[in-house]
């Protein structure tokens, strides 16, 4: 088979022909048809998650199952299944006997722990497997395994009533979710970015209102619509989202789901009177996926890609770092 690989750390994905590989007797060989570029893959170049090399990146999978292992019984051969970046868990540490599979202190992680789905096949954990309901095309369902649940799970879990307030900082890979699954959801939503560029865009996608902050203070404007209950940091820009934070209303929550090493900066003074709070949210488990991936069957919302063949895969990859992609890259395996 083909696959995508970084063969050494700090090198540039390399197309090569490989063996086709076995599932062990807990893992489902997948024929891919779809994986997402997500700027996460990076860390697999970077080899900052401790990935061996050479190593074939992608979490965000969609394929057919083509093989079982021996003690595979809730799966079957020809079901579309997804693998996003939850790769499997133990079963026994203390959180996964708690039912807390996200943090399982031995978690798999796709394309970091073992090869993904830059490649004809790859094999993974069955309990990382989603299924996939037919109204998406594995191309719309890609991104989503990383990119849709990180956002729909975290603002499900958010305690939000319908109705509420929604503010989206950033209208990117995660942003452009973001503000279709709040207004599925039924949340006034508002689309915050720097410029007026994008306000066409986001009030197509659902906004009801839209700031630009080059032309207005977001926290003076939010606090005229009489603050955000919920404000999504969906661009991964430290100052950006420290600026913002005075913007939610009594009781609000801050909910970081950018990844970025940069320390964001508020001071208890801001959060107290009003209890406000910050909140993180890892993106979630197949089940997750599942939900996700149903709600969005269920109500359209769909990622903006743009596709690539695999052989084209390094093109993709820094199309993706360097932001030129509106919103998500995708290998189509069919190109």
């Amino acid at each position: 088979m083909k696959a995508a690989r970084f063969l050494e750390q700090g090198g540039d994905l390399q197309v090569v022909d490989m063996d086709k590989p076995t599932p062990r007797s807990n893992e489902i060989l997948i024929k891919v048809e779809a994986c997402g570029v997500c700027h996460s893959d990076v860390f697999v170049k970077q080899g900052a998650m401790g990935n061996e090399f050479p190593r074939t990146p992608g979490h965000e999978v969609v394929g057919i199952i083509e093989e079982l292992g021996d003690n595979v019984t809730s799966l079957k051969k020809g079901q579309r299944v997804g693998i996003g970046w939850h790769g499997g868990h133990c079963f026994t540490c203390d959180p996964c006997r708690r039912g807390k599979f996200i943090n399982c202190e031995n978690a798999k992680v796709s394309g970091i722990s073992y090869d993904g789905g830059y490649a004809e096949y790859m094999t993974a954990p069955y309990e990382a497997a989603a299924s996939i309901p037919d109204e998406l095309k594995s191309t719309e369902a890609a991104p989503l395994l990383c990119a849709g649940i990180t956002v729909y799970n975290g603002m499900r879990n958010a305690g939000l009533r319908a109705g509420d307030t929604v503010a989206v900082q950033g209208i990117g890979g995660l942003g452009h979710l973001a503000i279709q699954y709040a207004n599925k959801m039924g949340m006034r939503t508002i689309a915050i970015s720097t410029s007026e560029d994008k306000k066409k865009l986001a009030l197509e996608l659902g906004a009801n209102e839209f700031i630009a902050t080059d032309d207005v203070d977001a926290v003076e404007k939010l606090q005229e619509m009489g603050g955000a209950d919920l404000i999504v940091a969906t661009a991964p820009h430290a100052d950006a989202i420290s600026s913002i934070v005075d913007g939610l209303a009594m009781d609000g929550t801050m909910l970081l789901i950018a990844a970025t090493a940069d320390k964001v900066e508020v001071s208890p003074m801001q959060l107290l009177q009003a209890r406000k709070s910050l909140k993180g949210w890892p993106s979630g488990t197949a089940p997750d996926s599942e939900d996700t991936l149903n709600f969005s069957a269920m109500t359209g919302t769909k990622p903006m890609i743009e596709e690539f063949a695999l052989k084209d895969a390094k093109e993709a990859f820094e199309k993706m770092m360097n932001n030129e992609t509106r919103f998500r890259a995708v290998l189509n395996m069919s190109l």
